[in-house]
């Protein structure tokens, strides 16, 4: 089986290529704009005949699209979460219309939550930013395009490898600069929103499951724990875990605040479906996910791990 992995070197794509790579039979094809890349993809500027010129030299089985933008100016979030994904249809219709696409999409284009429950996937759709907009229209371009696709539509990743542009990543890298010092502060925004965390070995694992899955998917599957927590249990968990000694203080106006968070207090999904469809669970929870990202943060420069 071929497997073709855009975004193989993102935070979720390399866990996904990893994931598959461990499959017997599989061979997995590193695509993306990176100089590395065994295939080169541009999916924000390749005109879909350029890619169907590349896909059909590579004839994959199974393509996984974890390519994405989450952060910048709105065009670029179009070209990449919106654009892209369309323009890979239109490719797969051409070149590989018997392959599967499993495209991840994003929690956020659910927009804002009711306080304590689970959105299901037949839930409206209300972004309110343009990383969720863009994302939501990645996910109808793949759902329209009449290919084998199916939309994993993910909570908030955590776990091994977090970068440092997201809440996660960020938090770690200001614990272990701060240290014990018992006199150091962390400025941080709100944090009193509510989110649903996966931990991103597990979405890998939904992945797997997705291109390997026989017969048609549901168009979307949300894949994350189904339980939300507060953003401070997620900074207080590294704290521990980091024997931070200081003090955490949470001002709503300071430039550390979320923008996003200050809009959606709440975000919960309902993974049920993906139950269902794909036989996936959430295997590990928060504490879980701390671990692993707070040991793999420090195992790369021998630091002490809590």
């Amino acid at each position: 089986m071929r497997i073709l992995v855009l975004g193989h070197n993102g935070y979720l794509g390399a866990h996904v290529a990893d994931r598959l790579r461990a499959l017997p039979t599989v061979r997995v094809l590193d695509a993306g704009r990176s100089p590395g890349a065994e295939v080169r993809i541009d999916l924000a500027a390749d005109r879909p005949e350029r890619l169907a010129t590349t896909l059909a030299a590579v004839a994959p089985d199974a393509v996984v699209n974890c390519a994405g933008a989450t952060g910048g100016d709105p065009v670029t979030l179009a070209e990449v979460n919106a654009r892209g994904p369309a323009a890979l249809c239109a490719a797969l219709r051409e070149a590989a219309p018997a392959a599967r696409l499993v495209h991840l999409g994003s929690a956020a284009e659910y927009g804002p939550g009711a306080f304590g429950v689970r959105v299901g996937e037949s839930a409206a759709t209300r972004p309110v930013t343009p990383y969720g907009a863009t994302k939501l229209a990645g996910t109808v371009a793949v759902n329209a395009s009449g290919v084998d696709g199916v939309v994993l539509r993910v909570g908030n990743p955590v776990g091994p490898g977090a970068p440092a542009g997201g809440l996660p990543g960020r938090i770690t890298g200001l614990l272990r600069a701060a240290g014990p010092d018992p006199a150091a502060v962390l400025r941080l925004g709100d944090l009193s929103a509510y989110r649903d965390f996966v931990d991103v070995r597990d979405v890998a694992r939904a992945v797997e499951l997705a291109v390997t899955a026989p017969g048609p998917l549901p168009p979307v599957l949300n894949i994350s724990t189904g339980d939300a927590v507060p953003v401070r249990d997620l900074v207080r968990g590294l704290a521990r875990r980091a024997d931070f000694r200081g003090r955490i203080e949470e001002d709503a106006s300071a430039a550390a605040g979320s923008a996003r968070s200050a809009q959606v207090s709440w975000q919960c999904s309902d993974v049920a479906a993906a139950a269902t469809a794909l036989g996936w669970r959430p295997a590990l929870q928060l504490d879980d996910m701390l671990a692993s990202l707070w040991e793999a943060a420090t195992a790369r420069d021998g630091s002490h791990v809590a």
